[in-house]
């Protein structure tokens, strides 16, 4: 063969390569939705860091990432690079104790790595473009249903990505609801960007100096700065979700997903909700209830719901979910709170709506819970439907069946 036009493998990279930058999103503004996956994997997975990493020709770029500071690393303390030639999941449970790593800078340094999982993002032409990983500074091991929720998460990041690709090439075609779809998209990245980058940074120095053990008498007072940082984030996140044009657009980042995932992932946002409450949350579901969604929205979805639920509801008292399969998929959730009356109930879809006891008694919240969650569900094809008597409330999602 001729050497100069290079071995197979050589046009294999190039040819990744080429449909790497296809995608325009490095060295650019995080999309939200990359964003908000890789924050859902987070709280999923109990770690303080995890990204969507894009693996270029010599760095790695982050292209949705929490608890990370900067935007890309070089290649040569990548574990992500690891993951693309094979396009399996790569699993180290200890980076101190894997010679393929022990020496990275950002092992022997910081941010202290030591376990990481990461799973392949695999496009709809079958080329790997990185991968989702979630990190920790702890060593840690995970089970075979975690590999798989892991997986799944991988194939919402391509699918979103696919989505985002899509959209720009109509956009530039001229196609005008492509157009508006990405200003929109556009302007809610610059917004989250602009506000999570300072943040971020005020959060990574508060946790450098709660670190320090000459500033022990003062991590009483670092402490909730960091905590309020964390709720101003989100709280812009959720404002944005909830004052979404009527008319606005809404982009279909769907893939097969497994609903008892979806939920999981929700229940372990509101885990600092539910370590609180002496009584359980329980859910009672089937293995598996494959159905096409946008997993990180749908999750959005019964988190609202779920809150919900724990804050209208006496602290020793069950909240139950159940999870059904079948021709219509479904997630209920009931309650043993207060109710709601009845004179209260054509309202409780409304934005900014606060009934009387979430005023009398300052229930957190702005009152965009459950218009969020319906928009999300009827996005789905879904329904949301609320019912409320003195002795709880339930709610029950309803979504199509993969068939």
């Amino acid at each position: 063969m001729d050497g100069t036009q290079g071995s197979g493998s050589e046009r294999d990279e190039q040819a990744r390569l080429s449909a790497l930058q296809s995608y325009r999103l490095l060295d650019r503004p995080k999309p939200a939705v990359l964003d908000d996956l890789t924050r859902l994997a987070s709280s999923m997975f109990d770690t303080p860091m995890a990204a969507v990493s894009l693996v270029d020709r010599d760095r790695q770029w982050f292209a949705g990432s929490v608890g990370l500071g900067e935007p890309q690393t070089q290649l040569d303390v990548s574990f992500c690079a690891h993951v693309v030639p094979q396009a399996q999941p790569l699993i180290v449970p200890d980076a101190t104790r894997d010679q393929r790593f022990a020496t990275y800078s950002n092992v022997v340094g910081q941010p202290g790595i030591r376990f990481y999982a990461g799973a392949p993002i695999i496009d709809e032409d079958g080329y790997t473009l990185g991968a989702l990983c979630v990190i920790d500074d702890k060593p840690r091991d995970v089970t075979d249903r975690q590999v798989e929720n892991l997986v799944a998460f991988a194939g919402q990041a391509a699918t979103h990505m696919t989505a985002i690709r899509t959209r720009m090439r109509m956009s530039d075609l001229g196609d005008e609801l492509a157009r508006a779809s990405q200003r929109e998209d556009d302007l809610v990245a610059t917004i989250t960007h602009e506000l999570r980058t300072p943040v971020a940074s005020i959060q990574g120095y508060l946790e450098l100096l709660g670190d320090q053990d000459d500033l022990a008498p003062y991590r009483r007072l670092i402490e909730p700065i960091h905590r309020n940082g964390q709720r101003l984030v989100a709280m812009v996140d959720h404002i944005l979700a909830g004052t979404r044009p009527a008319g606005a657009p809404i982009p279909d980042h769907v893939g097969t997903v497994d609903l008892v995932t979806v939920v999981a992932a929700a229940v372990n946002a509101c885990r600092p909700l539910i370590s609180q409450r002496p009584a359980s949350v329980e859910v009672h579901a089937v293995d598996h209830v494959p159905i096409r969604a946008d997993l990180t929205r749908l999750a959005h979805a019964v988190e609202q719901i779920l809150r919900n639920a724990l804050l209208f509801t006496p602290v020793d008292r069950q909240v139950l979910i159940a999870v059904q399969g079948g021709r219509r998929p479904s997630v209920e959730v009931n309650d043993h709170g207060i109710g709601i009356p009845p004179d209260e109930m054509p309202y409780v879809f409304d934005r900014f709506f606060r009934g009387a006891h979430a005023r009398e008694h300052a229930v957190p919240g702005v009152g965009l819970g459950l218009t969020i969650a319906r928009n999300i569900v009827e996005t789905h094809d879904g329904t949301l439907t609320v019912t409320s008597t003195p002795g709880g409330s339930t709610a029950r999602i309803s979504l199509p069946g993969t068939v």
